[in-house]
């Protein structure tokens, strides 16, 4: 198959079986049936030539085999595979849990916050409806209480009137989108520590959970159902030990229980611990967080109550920082409770994958099979090995590290996920290494053993035992995953477990030979080479354009010619020519000068007045 099958062949396979499945009640995920098919391609049991292409009898004959392991619903390899792409699939880290729910949120707020941004408000009406959507905003944004809780809208209409008031409105219209984004997001944390404030003193805040102490109560128990499931597993994953310990030792033994699928069971059960133990890791995180926050809560509150007091005004520079921090602190607890949230529900969903190992092994039979069976725990296994380490000197070409010899220790990357690298491939088992024995660094990674004796084995041919632990991994293809060997079997890692790379299955580091080329010049030039700062220059061209504009466009046209290309004329129109004649006249006449005489009277009882007209004749002028 050169190598592997082709992406149009396994995608045909893929389809088919799953379609045979669904025929038969089982309806499966793609990621799980592409899985299973090139699991079942590795296997060597199942003599698929990797090397020729397939006929269509061995395509048939895959078909098959992937059918039937996929219904074969008693098999512990199938639930710990299912387990496998399950938890890959819905598990996320912290960063990438509160990265997508940040993104839900502003897809969430994005219409409100259209409508506030894009809206120019004209009259007082309208200026009203905008105010009013920024309140819906700010209740929204900060998660403290519903749009429909008419106490909590006028909590926040209230708070918000006391930074933002109505008046301010024309300013905050005026301003371009991006910053009214901005001010809205700061106006949205200046109101919630306002209310957290508020709550705090006793007015207001019913619509507000008390969120540190729910945290502080649901953590220890979210903390304690994982730690029932680790114990349940650990005591399980030391009994199927026991058992294939003694099968070994014992060939009536291993007649006895060679169909029990014991190897499968202990694989299982590993695998569960090992999602568990990530899972407790975040419970633990998010406690040591809520710690940390509840401190940075209790001084932020008493640095407020101590500036504001009985106080009438406050300076906004003093009060707004302590409230936007509280605002902070509290957007961390309601992320913590959306993790604990998370890891509540996947340490419920992956209950369900351990169901199959109560139906194949009953408490009843599960203890009449250890009868006469020594059970060790991991933790005996490695006190028992606690006096013994490697003799350095014994081997001249290989790396031993020690805690005393070796600085971060504890912190080495470990192969095989910290199992005896020699007691998988020999034995089938998942061992606990001890790294007190001395821990192999063989081609940069580091190896752990269960024994002294295993480790000088091991240390004698590393790549022989190696090879013997991948060909066990292509037997049973869970241990892929269990023991991250995603490095050696890059064709087997589905494409939405490789989306990440800091995942449980690892996306495979792809190397090749590649060149960039920048632009010299990336932005297009913005130089004008019309431009002239000497004025006499712009005289000049100004002169030739006028002179341009007397001449004539001559074209000549043959009748040899005119068939073969257009022509044109081009002439400048006469201009429009007129001539207007106008005569001015104008004529004046006198002012009139009229004198009176006697208005004012005399010694005389009667006036006398005299009229004197002075205005001079029209032909005078």
């Amino acid at each position: 198959m050169s190598g592997e099958l082709s992406d149009s062949v396994l995608k045909g396979i893929i389809r088919k079986v799953g379609l045979e499945c669904a025929a038969q009640g089982q309806a499966l995920s793609e990621t799980l049936v592409a899985f299973m098919v090139k699991a079942v391609v590795l296997d060597p049991r199942n003599d698929f030539n990797m090397d020729q292409i397939l006929t269509e009898k061995d395509m048939q004959n895959l078909i098959q085999l992937c059918v039937t392991r996929l219904l074969d619903t008693t098999n512990p390899s199938l639930s710990t595979i299912k387990m496998q792409v399950y938890f890959d699939m819905n598990y996320a880290n912290r960063a990438e849990l509160l990265h997508e729910q940040q993104r839900v949120l502003e897809g969430k707020l994005a219409p409100v916050v259209r409508d506030i941004t894009d809206s120019c408000p004209r009259v007082q009406e309208e200026m009203e409806k905008v105010y009013q959507n920024t309140v819906t905003y700010v209740l929204l944004r900060s998660g403290l209480g519903s749009p429909t809780d008419i106490e909590a809208v006028r909590e926040v209409t209230a708070a918000l009137q006391s930074v933002f008031p109505q008046t301010e409105m024309i300013t905050f219209v005026s301003l371009n989108k991006k910053d009214k984004e901005q001010q809205l997001k700061n106006l949205a944390m200046l109101v919630t520590g306002i209310r957290l404030y508020n709550k705090e003193c006793g007015n207001g805040g019913r619509s507000i959970d008390d969120l540190p102490a729910i945290l502080n109560e649901a953590i220890p128990s979210a903390t304690q159902t994982v730690d029932e499931g680790l114990n349940t597993c650990h005591m399980l994953a030391h009994k199927y030990t026991a058992l294939l310990e003694s099968m070994q030792e014992d060939p009536h033994r291993y007649m006895q229980l060679s169909s029990f699928k014991l190897k499968e069971a202990l694989f299982h059960v590993r695998q569960y611990e090992a999602f568990l133990c990530i899972l407790l890791s975040d419970a633990i995180t998010s406690a040591q967080e809520v710690e940390t926050l509840n401190a940075q809560l209790a001084v932020t509150m008493m640095q407020l109550k101590n500036t504001v007091q009985d106080k009438i005004s406050i300076d906004s520079k003093e009060v707004f920082p302590l409230f936007l921090e509280l605002s902070k602190l509290w957007a961390s607890f309601q992320d913590e409770m959306l993790l604990l949230s998370f890891l509540t529900n996947m340490t419920k969903s992956l209950q369900q994958f351990l169901e199959i190992q109560s139906q194949l092994f009953p408490e009843a039979v599960l203890t009449s099979l250890l009868e006469g069976v020594t059970v060790k725990s991991d933790e005996e296994r490695i006190k028992e090995t606690m006096g013994t380490r490697v003799t350095v000197s014994d081997f001249k070409n290989q790396e031993w590290l020690f805690p005393e010899t070796t600085d971060n220790f504890d912190q080495l990357v470990i192969q095989y996920r910290s199992f005896c690298a020699h007691a998988i491939g020999v034995k089938g088992l998942t061992l606990p290494g001890n790294p007190a024995i001395g821990i192999l660094k063989h081609k940069g990674k580091c190896y752990v053993f269960s024994s002294k004796e295993a480790a000088y084995t091991f240390a004698q041919d590393p790549d022989k035992f190696i090879q013997l632990n991948v060909e066990k991994a292509k037997e049973y293809t869970e241990l892929i995953q269990l023991l991250e060997l995603h490095h050696q079997f890059e064709s087997l890692v589905p494409h939405a477990q490789a989306r990440i790379a800091d995942k449980c299955l690892m996306k495979p580091i792809a190397k090749c030979d590649s060149s960039t080329q920048t632009d010299t010049h990336i932005l297009p030039p913005t130089i004008v080479r019309s431009y002239e700062w000497n004025e006499w220059e712009l005289r000049r061209k100004a002169i030739k354009l006028a002179n341009l504009r007397r001449k004539l466009t001559h074209s000549v046209q043959t009748d040899l010619s005119h068939m073969k290309r257009e022509n044109f004329t081009q002439v400048y129109l006469p201009k429009g020519v007129g001539t207007q004649t106008k005569r001015d006249n104008s004529s004046n006449v006198p002012n009139p000068q009229v004198f009176l005489k006697g208005l004012r009277g005399g010694s005389s009882p009667t006036t006398h007045m005299v009229k004197v007209d002075l205005t001079r004749a029209v032909d005078e002028t």
